[in-house]
């Protein structure tokens, strides 16, 4: 049977070979390896931090929370949508013939957040306590979207936050593109978390 290997594996393979290999005086050869150890680090001003799904050889993995406290946690997370004016008044009149576009946008985030962990590879499935998203109108043509995730666990709900918030943002844009297709998604962020070893975050 013909076997394949993929070829960072044969080239591992290979560098852990020569380097075994001794010379004919019986002296070792010394060989670098072709694939340095990979450890992936994060550095920002506040501190020296490693991404903790990988591990110390670069393989992807779900981070291990069995040792961590479980504590009320909590994640806010927003978008913002830029559409023509007219597009904005037959969604708050109510006009499109889809219906209600925020009430299905909004019933479409807290399906998608009870889902992350199908959605996000390496995301813990986690039992939310809470989940609202709100609308709210900023202008003539700009409206933005904040979802708020909470439970009581050992892993935060900053990725069901922002789950949340995204799938409501594309639910509005299929509501509305048959009347506009220039709608614009933007500014995905988080904007609140606490609860947890990291503490309380707020953006500024």
């Amino acid at each position: 049977m013909t076997r394949f290997v993929r070829p960072a594996l044969r080239a591992a393979a290979f560098s852990e070979r020569e380097m075994n290999r001794r010379t004919p005086s019986g002296g070792e050869r010394r060989y670098s390896s072709p694939l340095p150890r990979f450890r992936p680090r994060l550095y920002n001003s506040r501190m020296d931090q490693e991404l903790t799904h990988f591990d110390q050889s670069g393989a992807s993995r779900m981070v291990d929370v069995g040792y961590k406290n479980v504590t009320e946690r909590m994640a806010r997370a927003s978008a913002c949508l830029t559409m023509r004016p007219q597009t904005l008044k037959l969604i708050i009149d109510k006009q499109l013939s889809k219906g209600d576009v925020f009430e299905v946008a909004r019933l479409a985030g807290i399906m998608a957040a009870k889902r992350t962990g199908e959605l996000i590879p390496l995301c813990h499935p986690l039992g939310l306590d809470a989940v609202s998203i709100e609308f709210r109108v900023e202008s003539s043509s700009t409206v933005r979207i904040e979802a708020t995730a909470k439970t009581t666990g050992k892993t935060g709900v900053e990725m069901e936050a922002l789950t949340a918030v995204t799938i409501a943002a594309l639910t509005v844009y299929d509501m509305v593109k048959a009347v506009d297709r220039e709608v614009v998604i933007e500014q995905v962020q988080l904007e609140e978390k606490s609860g947890g070893k990291s503490g309380h975050f707020v953006r500024t």
